[in-house]
């Protein structure tokens, strides 16, 4: 009887060591090593292989004589996916998504299966039977007639075998961790194993041109399970987002081969299913009856996307020695940046206060568009002073107190006009090239942060 093998992979990188190491040489993370059994080698068992069983031997090729072909798309039929993915689905491409237990990522994508014509859908489950999958296709009351297929099998060489007979258009696997190849001896799950299983996916793909969704578990850093290198192997990772206490989902591009990583997909979790979100500010934007303070409205784009959120801050007495800040939805320390340039450049001594931020809706901004409305905000709530509802802002604050110019400035100022706001403040800077007359609302340019508070606050 052969002797059993094993070797350490780093769970970060999957670096492969013949000892236990500490510290990953590759990517310098520690106590990431695990123990797996390698035993069978890539001869023994065959893995999905076209042309016969033979495989294809590539020759080079001089670069001008590389034949290309225009990209075609296939529609899912979902816009806000569709928006995430650069415009459609692309012949042969893998799809890694990832998100929470419980988020709706199997929901989000048997809605994909059952909503697509005219291709066969082959839906693998290794985590649910057919009765429950079933039971959630009548429950988003999808049409009974979708060309779609539901397979239960964990063992990636029987599903290829059932995909060679049935020919599917899009394959959707859920979840790369519960599949298992008969190549490597370890269990479901192992590093080892969902990269041999993705591997054997892409090629599957690459050689079939056929698209494949993956679902993939993540950790509870918020990374996706498995090796890091499971997301440089794939050619689109979407991150689904949202908090299970609410009904948005935000689908977010982490990287995208095929189009940009910064598309933003709005759906509301519903009993029925999910929903899309054509226009995302009327929801980011909360309706009050009256005018309170600490809220600022800011002009902000997702993608391609203009937005309008609410930023939402409070500033109170410290009740400890130390003073918190706190942030929701943006980046805590460009916050201390901003709340610096309050007490260097205008005056508000701000270091004995409780500072606390919060974007509306639950969403992540990093556009720097949002400094100008924060800064509002923060004042607006130390001041104890309302800001009129009908106005919002676009604009980038540097660290000598001057506003800065953002990009794509007229789409921020159409989408704010079109929900009917009455003035935006924007940089001066960025009056260049812009017509007043065109929009249907009051453009107001300035460039320092003491003009904003001086027209604001008096």
């Amino acid at each position: 009887m052969a002797k059993t093998k094993s070797a350490y992979f780093c769970q970060n990188c999957g670096y492969e060591s013949a000892k236990w190491l500490g510290k990953c040489p590759s990517c310098n993370e520690w106590n990431t090593f695990v123990e797996e059994v390698v035993g069978k080698t890539a001869s023994q068992v065959p893995s999905w292989n076209g042309n016969g069983g033979t495989q294809r031997l590539s020759k080079p090729t001089k670069v001008d004589m590389i034949q290309t072909f225009g990209e075609e798309r296939l529609s899912t039929g979902d816009l806000e996916l569709d928006r995430v993915l650069g415009g459609g689905l692309v012949a042969g491409s893998v799809i890694l998504i990832g998100g929470e237990p419980g988020i709706g990522k199997s929901t989000l994508m048997l809605q994909l299966a059952l909503s697509i014509r005219g291709r066969k859908i082959l839906y693998v489950s290794g985590e649910e039977s057919e009765q429950q999958i079933k039971m959630r296709a009548e429950r988003i009351t999808a049409d009974p007639k979708a060309d779609c297929y539901i397979l239960t099998e964990t063992a990636t060489q029987h599903i290829f075998k059932q995909a060679e007979a049935l020919e599917p258009g899009i394959m959707i696997v859920d979840s790369i961790q519960t599949l298992h190849s008969a190549r490597i001896d370890a269990a479901p799950g192992s590093i080892s194993q969902v990269r041999e299983c993705t591997a054997e996916l892409i090629r599957f793909a690459k050689e079939t041109e056929t698209p494949v969704f993956l679902i993939g578990h993540i950790t509870k850093d918020g990374t996706i399970a498995g090796p890091k290198v499971l997301e440089h192997m794939v050619d689109t990772v979407l991150q689904f987002e949202g908090d299970r206490h609410h009904i948005y989902r935000i689908l977010r591009s982490v990287k995208n081969r095929f189009g940009a990583t910064a598309e933003l997909g709005i759906y509301a979790m519903h009993g029925s299913g999910l929903r899309q979100v054509s226009n995302p500010s009327e929801i980011l934007l909360l309706q009050r009856e009256e005018a309170l303070s600490g809220i600022a409205i800011s002009a902000t784009l997702e993608g391609a996307r203009p937005m309008l959120i609410e930023t939402q801050a409070l500033v109170s007495a410290a009740a400890y020695g130390t003073p918190q800040r706190s942030a929701n939805g943006f980046d805590t320390k460009r916050m201390n940046m901003l709340l610096a340039v309050l007490e260097k450049r205008c005056g508000f001594r701000l270091s004995t206060r409780d500072v606390f931020l919060n974007i509306a809706g639950g969403i992540k901004v990093e556009d720097p568009a949002i400094d100008l409305a924060i800064l509002v905000a923060i004042i607006s709530s130390h001041e104890d002073i309302p800001i009129a509802s009908k106005v919002c802002f676009a604009a980038e604050v540097g660290l000598s107190g001057e506003i800065r110019a953002v990009t794509r400035i007229d789409q921020r100022i159409s989408e704010a006009g079109k929900l009917g706001f009455e003035r935006i403040f924007i940089s001066s800077y960025n009056m260049k090239g812009l017509v007043s007359e065109k929009y249907k609302i009051e453009l107001v340019p300035v460039s320092k942060i003491e003009d904003v508070f001086a027209f604001l606050f008096g």
